[in-house]
């Protein structure tokens, strides 16, 4: 059984002594969770935040205590709290886009069979807000709080393409000090900001998976809320590249379009888009 450690040394002291620094650190601990990760033991925590072993068992204990942390003595492991669920259900529950976007987001993935997600940049990956699939068996089951890479996924790179070039260069700066291959990942980059402004989406083949497709497009709220990105992905079956290029892509612009005049409140007078078995048919 694993127990928390209680600090043995005075290692976390000035630390202690600064607010802004213990919120920090304890948003750092937070965030260590992910949607495919439910548990972390203290060596899990201390691998992923790289902080002293004894901040990191008074900032558990202390989110313990305020219902941010579960603790489970008998495994010695934390999970999400029903402090922090609350928290991110109502920031989930309150944004007016996840809300007017979802319904056309189920739209879109009943007529394609493919998944339907909308999410925002997080550091260097994009994070699940909403997330749509049809009663497909062979959609992906990603969820809400999912992480993807933003440099290889069509969500992450629709997302960069609407970047202000400046936070753009930034963002991939930082991507790149990680990536072996840099040029590769530069020219991929490149053609997605490229097809962005031309289209107005981003198609991605294999980049990320090889056996997934997917087209992405970006939304920038006028009400100043941040900017947002969508994109429709399955398997390449489902999926080819002819069916995204010239079906789904063009749907994902007008779901933009359908959103921005809901959230205006103005009637949605976009043309009806054709049925699946058209889709298939013209992408034979």
């Amino acid at each position: 059984m694993r127990k928390r450690t209680k600090p043995v040394d005075g290692s976390d002291v000035a630390e202690g002594s600064n607010p802004a620094a213990s919120l920090t650190r304890g948003l750092e601990i937070l965030r260590a969770f992910t949607a495919d990760v439910g548990t972390l033991g203290n060596q899990d925590l201390l691998e992923r935040t790289g902080l002293p072993k004894a901040t990191v068992s008074r900032l558990t204990a202390t989110l313990v205590n305020l219902g941010y942390l579960n603790y489970d003595e008998t495994l010695g492991r934390y999970s999400i709290g029903p402090a922090t669920v609350s928290l991110g259900y109502s920031a989930l529950s309150s944004n007016p886009v996840i809300h007017m976007a979802r319904p056309l987001m189920q739209e879109l993935a009943d007529r394609t069979g493919a998944a339907v997600a909308l999410g925002t940049r997080d550091g260097l990956e994009m994070v699940y807000l909403a997330n749509c699939r049809s009663m497909s068996p062979v959609t992906l089951r990603l969820n809400i709080g999912s992480r993807v890479p933003i440099c290889r996924t069509a969500m992450g790179l629709a997302y960069l393409a609407e970047m202000k070039l400046p936070i753009r260069a930034s963002v991939l700066e930082q991507v790149l000090a990680g990536e072996k291959d840099q040029a590769a990942l530069v020219t991929l980059v490149d053609k997605a900001v490229r097809d962005y402004e031309r289209d107005g989406f981003v198609s991605v083949f294999g980049t990320w998976h090889s056996y997934i497709n997917a087209v992405g497009v970006a939304f920038r709220p006028t009400d100043g809320s941040p900017l947002v990105a969508l994109t429709c992905g399955g398997i390449v079956d489902l999926l080819p590249q002819k069916l995204c290029r010239e079906m789904v892509g063009p749907e994902l612009v007008r779901l933009t379009q359908r959103l921005r005049a809901r959230l205006a409140g103005q009637p949605d007078t976009t043309p009806i888009p054709l049925g699946l078995p058209d889709w298939k048919t013209s992408a034979e």
